[in-house]
């Protein structure tokens, strides 16, 4: 593209000089105008195509949304201004120039001048030729009556006379009688033409100015020679005389300006056109050229600039790799260079902040894991006491999505009258009541049933962003666990310090009472068989509570095998009177098969319809529903009664031994069953319904063969 516009360009120059070069010669200019005003027709149009097509190129590169199309358009308008203007007043200028100037070569006074130099030439010429002619006409009358011998001598002398260069003598046939020349004079004469001749033989005598080859400009005057004798003959005189050297150059001078004049007179209109056509041509060619080059320039100017906006671009995008070329030294280079210098800067900072950031995300994937391991809720809330982040364990204590508390207030966590609200505004009245670190265990009655949390709160320290640090366990199973040893304690020391001295009491008692059988009046015997059976019926129930306690000591590991839990239940229950107990089964026919203890289940069992028969007991329309599904690879078993339901203040101690709510019994029937539940890895919970009566959930994982997964 370039090379072509440079062809173009030189082409332009080398016609202008054409065209100046063939002004300054009005022959090559006359010749050559038609092939000039061509060339720079097509040339123009051909410049006027290029910059078209490259405007339109550029056009759709602003529709596009190349950054610099339109400085470039900006510059090309500038520069076209900046050059179209000065060329259009030049253009003015010459053409009013122009004008004036043809209009003065045409003045009257030049014309004027010009007629009367011509006239004047002429006027002296034809003095010299009035001169010659009064010559002639004086020689004429000398010589009629001279004869054929004297002819030459008076000739000579006439000549002489004179001054006259050349001097001939015809017959009336037109032969030469006589010549005499002078020095300068040629040996032959200038020969007149016939009808010449015949002419002055009319008595027309014959004066001009001509011009003949290798002579110059001269005067020839011919007239009539009357002779007086008889025969009549009429001889002709020739006199030539050349003009004067001086008057003839000046004439011929003045005569051929003229005639030009005249020429250029006639084609005055067509002249201010051409010239008007070749001004034009000029500045279209010169403005066309211009606009090119400036085209050419806005381009060039605008390539760095471009550069830069890509550069800008890519950074602006966080690519630092575009870096564009420094070719000058000029502002723009140094722009480029500072450009490039903080491309290197940002590249370097990014790769810094890309590894703190690396850093950074590697501590907080690292302190997340270890929160998320954490079996211990951690929540961090900001000044004002509003959640900030919490772990999976929080989350999973509190029974709730950790997004659900975000930005979230503690003392608008939940609703007023669920758990999560007492629990929120309890640790905000900690944080309030406390500077530093605080401790406290409270009871969460959340959707998991109810538990125990640890709380233990403290304030950031001083370095990092203000807030505080909530971190709470769930101590239910740590303090069931304890309660449990602490039972198992008990229930081994009732068996060892208790029954042992059970039977010498009992046999002590049946002793008295056979050793005073009959000695006693009949009053006294009566009372002392009574509080002999008193005492051996009471021992017996201590010997039952103590083995009782024992056998919740001494419960056995639980052995896991694929156990059918439907078949189990189905074998239970036939030990029951479903019609009395209004038995209602809905088993899932699709059950898998759990990994549990045959006895241990089938105790479990035992004791929920046991305890939901007592809750039973004296109700007009017992109902009681046994229930099997599975869910999420979990096996659930649900026993429902509509009994009284459980008291509100044991709900939180059902599983606790001597937990009861009957008249006689130890309260260990739920504490069994939920040590067998955890002994089989699942839970218990316990719900009393709005309805009335109570539901009993187990949850039991589902038997997996070895290398499956549960």
């Amino acid at each position: 593209m370039r090379r072509l516009i440079a062809i173009t360009l030189l082409l332009g120059i080398a016609l202008l000089s054409l065209l100046f070069y063939a002004s300054s010669d009005s022959g090559a200019f006359s010749e050559t105008l038609p092939t000039l005003f061509i060339g720079g027709g097509v040339l123009g149009v051909a410049l006027l195509g290029l910059l078209g097509w490259r405007l339109w190129w550029l056009q759709k590169r602003i529709r596009r949304g190349v950054f610099g199309a339109k400085l470039t358009l900006k510059l090309l308008m500038m520069f076209g201004v900046v050059a179209t203007l000065p060329g259009l007043v030049v253009y003015g200028a010459s053409v009013f120039f122009l004008n004036r100037s043809i209009e003065t070569w045409f003045d009257v006074r030049v014309d004027n001048a010009l007629t009367s130099g011509v006239n004047l030439g002429q006027a002296a010429l034809d003095d010299l030729l009035r001169e010659l002619d009064k010559k002639a006409q004086r020689m004429a009358l000398t010589l009629s009556d001279e004869g054929v011998g004297s002819v030459i001598t008076s000739l000579s002398t006439l000549r002489e006379q004179s001054a006259v260069q050349e001097l001939t003598l015809f017959d009336d046939r037109g032969g030469v009688i006589a010549h005499i020349s002078g020095e300068r004079g040629t040996l032959l004469p200038v020969l007149p033409e016939r009808s010449v001749l015949w002419q002055v033989r009319q008595q027309k005598p014959y004066s001009r100015i001509e011009e003949v080859a290798d002579r110059g400009l001269i005067m020839r005057v011919i007239v009539p020679v009357y002779t007086g004798s008889l025969t009549g003959e009429t001889r002709v005189l020739q006199l030539v005389q050349p003009v004067p050297a001086g008057l003839a150059r000046d004439a011929q001078a003045v005569q051929l300006a003229y005639q030009e004049y005249q020429q250029i007179a006639v084609s005055r209109l067509g002249l201010k056109r051409i010239y008007g056509v070749a001004l034009t041509l000029t500045l279209m060619l010169a403005l066309l050229m211009t606009l090119v080059i400036a085209y050419l320039l806005s381009e060039r100017l605008g390539a760095p600039l471009r550069s830069l906006a890509r550069g800008t671009r890519a950074v602006a995008k966080g690519d630092f790799s575009q870096m564009p070329m420094v070719k000058s030294r000029d502002e723009l280079g140094v722009l480029i260079q500072s450009f490039n210098r903080m491309t290197r800067q940002l590249s370097d900072a990014r790769e810094q902040v890309a590894q703190n950031h690396q850093q950074t995300e590697q501590a907080k994937a690292f302190l997340e894991r270890v929160l998320a391991n954490l079996s211990s809720g951690v929540v961090v809330l900001d000044e004002a006491l509003r959640v900030r982040t919490m772990n999976s364990a929080a989350a999973q204590i509190l029974g709730v999505t950790a997004a659900a508390l975000d930005a979230h207030h503690l003392a608008e966590l939940g609703q007023p009258d669920e758990a999560l609200h007492a629990f929120g505004t309890t640790v905000a009245a900690r944080f309030a009541e406390h500077e530093g670190e605080w401790q406290e265990q409270i009871d969460y009655a959340g959707p998991g049933g109810s538990q125990s949390l640890l709380l233990r709160g403290t304030r950031l320290p001083p370095g990092v962003e203000r807030g505080y640090v909530l971190v709470f366990d769930d101590v239910t199973k740590l303090i069931d666990a304890e309660r449990n040893a602490a039972w198992s304690e008990v229930a081994r020391r009732l068996a060892h310090e208790i029954k042992n001295p059970l039977t010498p009491i009992q046999l002590s008692a049946e002793r008295i009472a056979r050793k005073l059988n009959g000695r006693l009046e009949t009053a006294d015997a009566e009372f002392l068989a009574r509080a002999t059976q008193t005492i051996v019926n009471q021992v017996a129930a201590m010997k039952s509570m103590v083995d009782a306690f024992a056998n919740y000591a001494r419960m056995p590991r639980a052995r896991l095998d694929a156990v059918d839990l439907n078949a189990l239940v189905r074998e239970v229950l036939a030990l029951y009177d479903a019609k009395a107990l209004g038995l209602q089964l809905q088993l899932d026919d699709d059950l898998p098969r759990i990994a549990g203890d045959t006895t241990l289940l089938r105790q479990v069992i035992h004791n929920l319809l046991q305890n939901a028969q007592d809750a039973l007991t004296g109700h007009p329309a017992p109902t009681v529903e046994v229930s099997t599904r599975l869910k999420n690879r979990v096996v659930y078993l649900t026993v429902t009664d509509n009994g009284a339901g459980f008291p509100e203040h044991l709900m939180t101690r059902l599983f606790e031994p001597y937990a009861t709510t009957k008249a006689k019994g130890t309260g260990l029937g739920l504490a069994i069953v939920k040590k067998i539940v955890e002994e089989h890895h699942g839970k218990i919970q316990i719900e009393n319904l709005k309805s009335g009566g109570a539901v009993i959930r187990i949850e039991l994982p589902v038997f997996a063969a070895t290398g499956e997964q549960t």
